[in-house]
């Protein structure tokens, strides 16, 4: 079956009155070929789980290609294109989700909604706090060279977008509206600028469709579902950025959280979610990447750090137990017992030592009271 009559089919089944992803998902995973599924008969309809006799009827009665082919005319003129379910470029995290969308459409390219990434979300009334933080995380992601996937809402979505288009890195907005209905409309500019970075507008809605409120909680899943994990800036308690790490965690996905402090409303749902254990407490990059199946040190970089900091304790001010314990930790590791023996120093005195040490970023207290230099 042809690509365009693949389009066809798949346009017209999203189109069916009360149909739903979900019911054309069964279809699809049930018949190899989409083309068949307006004649292959009602009794082979009926036996797919979640097919009823309305909705086998409604399959079976649809005559309207008319608007079919009226809606793939208007996505062309409008400059985007429709990615459906069938499609190669369709993102394969999005499929693993419940009720995956069986078709969007996007401005933009393709290729970036398959990347990797990480859906960064938050509140629209952001505290100078929440927006440093957006700011700092979202950018130390996108040097990672993650995805960062968010709603182009105003607030923390708009500033992790303009962080990830300020570090080169590919940037995925998703709407809550028609694809030729932008909203918010000021942040058309920066839809313009994803599209041009090389990264991508999404929506499932049809073309024309307005920002009603109840199409924001629906769109979420789909900013949860194309990353492999959910972080939340700031929120209240209430919200959209709440129920897209709920979805998140329905998902399967890692949820993380930025705590807060104590009496900022805004903060109260990401205090929320670390309380109640549905997220990570974040206090550096570090903590969302170690979660994730991605690399984010090579042992080149890494082993270039260890040099630095091995050659940096000599550029402290320390003390003499201090010096006598970098000297001995550039040797080999000692554990607590040894080094005391090895430098003639008491173990009670050599561990006061070693933990202001260890807080300057020098040493690394392993298992077993086991000292090593970084």
């Amino acid at each position: 079956m042809g690509k365009n009559k693949k389009l066809r089919v798949l346009v017209a089944l999203s189109i069916i009155s009360g149909l739903g992803s979900r019911r054309v998902y069964k279809l699809l995973k049930n018949i190899d070929d989409p083309e068949e599924i307006f004649s292959i008969g009602k009794r082979k309809l009926r036996s797919i789980e979640g097919i009823g006799e309305a909705s086998a009827l409604a399959i079976l009665s649809f005559d309207d290609w008319d608007t079919v082919d009226r809606v793939i005319a208007e996505t062309q003129k409008s400059g985007s294109e429709i990615i459906t379910f069938s499609d190669p470029e369709y993102p394969p995290l999005l499929k693993q989700i419940y009720d995956p969308p069986i078709l969007f459409w996007l401005k933009g390219n393709p290729e970036a909604i398959s990347k990797l990434g990480v859906a960064v979300v938050g509140t629209r009334n952001t505290s100078a706090y929440g927006r440093n933080m957006a700011v700092k995380l979202t950018g130390e992601l996108a040097d990672q060279g993650l995805c960062i996937y968010s709603g182009l809402a105003y607030g923390i979505d708009a500033i992790a977008h303009k962080t990830a288009l300020d570090h080169n890195a590919p940037t995925v907005a998703v709407l809550g509206s028609g694809i030729d209905n932008l909203y918010p409309r000021k942040n058309a500019g920066l839809a313009n600028q994803i599209v041009k970075s090389g990264g991508a507008v999404i929506t499932e809605f049809p073309l024309g469709t307005n920002p009603d409120a109840g199409n924001f909680p629906v769109r979420n899943r789909i900013v949860s579902g194309m990353s492999m994990g959910v972080l939340v800036i700031e929120s209240g308690i209430k919200g959209g950025s709440m129920i897209t790490a709920d979805l998140g965690l329905d998902q399967n996905r890692e949820v993380f959280a930025v705590p807060h402090p104590i009496g900022n409303p805004s903060g109260t749902g990401c205090n929320y979610l670390i309380k109640r254990g549905a997220a990570k407490l974040v206090q550096t990059v570090d903590d969302i990447l170690e979660e994730l199946p991605v690399e984010y040190h090579s042992d080149e970089s890494m082993s270039k750090a260890v040099e630095e900091k091995k050659a940096n304790w000599r550029d402290k001010d320390l003390d003499e137990t201090a010096i006598k314990i970098c000297e001995a930790l550039e040797e080999r590791a000692y554990q607590v017992d040894d080094l005391s023996d090895k430098i003639g120093v008491n173990t009670s005195q050599l561990l006061v030592s070693l933990l202001q040490l260890e807080m300057e970023g020098i040493v690394l207290q392993k298992a077993g009271k086991n000292f090593q230099l970084l």
